[in-house]
């Protein structure tokens, strides 16, 4: 009975949060609740025997941040941010901070060292997808896939095909991706899908039919997840952002990938293997092996100091850095970003404006969670009350970038807990005078002068409060 319950309770969270613009048919829905049922014996069943390690450290982290967060935000609603009363003073001209001594201090903030590599920034699908059809269609020995979603819809399935062909040509193909996620996003199909569209009803069948396509999907014990977007060709070459497999990041949404050259690179192909092991048989004996091989040397040397940022358990390096770059920025602090629901984020930030510095931040007109969409609401009253300027950019975007006076961070992770605290994240990090502007030119610059900055509060409702505290509480 016990199991009974979870598995509903597990399904209606994933029809819940898929947030269907048009109900699936029957047929998709019947196969979404068995994918579920399945999905749920592993995270918890197997889970436990395969990846012991994994499943503790991540019920224990789960349960700390959960803790730790809640006694958080009680704090900030009742005591800090009350604190910060009184005019807001017209933004500064200091110097932005010392960004040699800052990656010095970055070290000691996230234990984390930097490498070497080079960014090209690829704003939207065409020109990202474009790009990653070419290299994988050039691919000479190896395409490796870790995603968070690979959807089934057209564009999904045409990249689908181009992998699995490939895979016949001597090129190893490995696609591993999130369960949960990918299910949640199999339900629905963008509205734009052609009719004549028949959605595969299992992308892991599908990928490996009639294809030497390796494929591996990742489980969610205590529904935490692996929101990591990276593809890495030939060890050389490697994609990095915010960018799933689908139709809406292909046609629809203002997004953004990076693409990596340099020996970053090994690093990127490290944590790659590390978790396709971690996702397969030997669970974590797999993903100890991968560690005791450790990074291999096969980029190419090229490039400007890069460091990787991650999101892991009981280690949330994005966090920890973010955090502290907020603290120590003097001039000006400019982010673009679809969910924002973190409170400490947001007190920082309202402090940083209350000292002078110019806190700019972009969201989206149209959000594609109505729950976050109505925390997106009160985080934005909240930024306007301290004197942030927030602006709306058309349609949705599913950027998440951050400048932080002449630092940079993008890749994978959102401004909320999940992205923060819980689930698995990969971001990229410079201080490189070229990556920054060429983030400001490519992105900041343009979507700006694009959006509607927000003059006055909106109305906010009971139910979107009561939503809010729902929001800040799971996600």
């Amino acid at each position: 009975m016990k199991a009974l319950i979870a598995i509903i309770t597990f399904s209606l969270a994933l029809t819940a949060c898929a947030g269907a613009p048009h109900k699936p048919d029957l047929v998709r829905k019947a196969a979404g609740y068995g994918q579920t049922a399945v999905l749920y014996v592993r995270s918890t069943e197997i889970e436990s025997v395969l990846r012991p390690v994994s499943y503790v450290t991540s019920l224990g982290s789960l349960v700390l941040k959960s803790a730790g967060g809640a006694m958080g935000r009680v704090a900030l609603s009742t005591t800090l941010m009350p604190a910060l009363a009184g005019d807001i003073p017209p933004v500064g001209n200091a110097e932005p901070m010392d960004l040699v001594a800052w990656e010095a201090q970055l070290d000691k903030v996230t234990n984390t060292t930097q490498s070497r590599g080079t960014l090209e920034f690829l704003v939207d699908g065409e020109e990202y997808f474009e790009r990653l059809e070419s290299a994988i269609q050039t691919a000479n020995e190896s395409i490796d896939i870790r995603t968070y979603i690979f959807d089934n819809d057209d564009y999904a399935v045409s990249v689908a095909d181009l992998l699995k062909a490939r895979s016949e040509e001597d090129v190893r193909v490995r696609v591993m991706f999130d369960s949960l996620g990918t299910i949640q996003a199999m339900q629905v199909d963008p509205e734009s899908t052609p009719s004549s569209h028949q959605a595969p009803l299992s992308m892991p069948t599908y990928l490996r039919r009639d294809s030497r396509t390796k494929v591996r999907t990742t489980t969610n014990p205590w529904l935490t997840g692996d929101h990591t977007k990276t593809t890495i060709i030939d060890r050389k070459i490697a994609y990095v952002g915010g960018m799933n497999i689908g139709r809406e990041y292909r046609y629809e949404w203002h997004d953004l990938m990076m693409e990596v050259r340099g020996p970053v690179v090994n690093q990127l192909q490290y944590e790659s293997d590390k978790a396709w092991a971690r996702a397969g048989l030997l669970g974590d004996l797999g993903n100890f092996i991968a560690f005791i091989k450790g990074q291999g040397d096969n980029a190419d040397e090229e490039g400007y100091p890069l460091r990787v940022l991650q999101t892991k358990n009981f280690d949330s390096d994005i966090y920890k850095a973010q955090i502290a770059a907020i603290r120590s920025a003097q001039s000006y602090i400019l982010i673009e970003n679809a969910y924002f629901s973190d409170d400490r984020t947001l007190y920082e930030l309202a402090k940083a404006r209350r000292r002078g510095v110019d806190v700019r931040v972009i969201m989206p007109t149209e959000g594609n969670h109505g729950t976050l969409n109505a925390s997106n609401e009160i985080a934005i009253n909240m930024m306007l009350e301290h004197g942030i300027r927030v602006y709306r950019i058309p349609g949705m975007s599913h950027i998440k970038a951050a400048i932080f006076d002449g630092w940079i961070c993008v890749g994978s992770a959102n401004f909320d807990k999940l992205s923060l605290k819980i689930n698995k994240e990969l971001n990229l990090a410079t201080s490189n005078t070229a990556a920054v502007a060429e983030l400001m030119n490519k992105v900041f610059i343009p979507d700006l002068q694009a959006s509607e900055e927000i003059s006055e509060p909106g109305k906010i409702t009971m139910m979107a409060r009561v939503t809010e505290v729902i929001v800040d509480e799971l996600l």
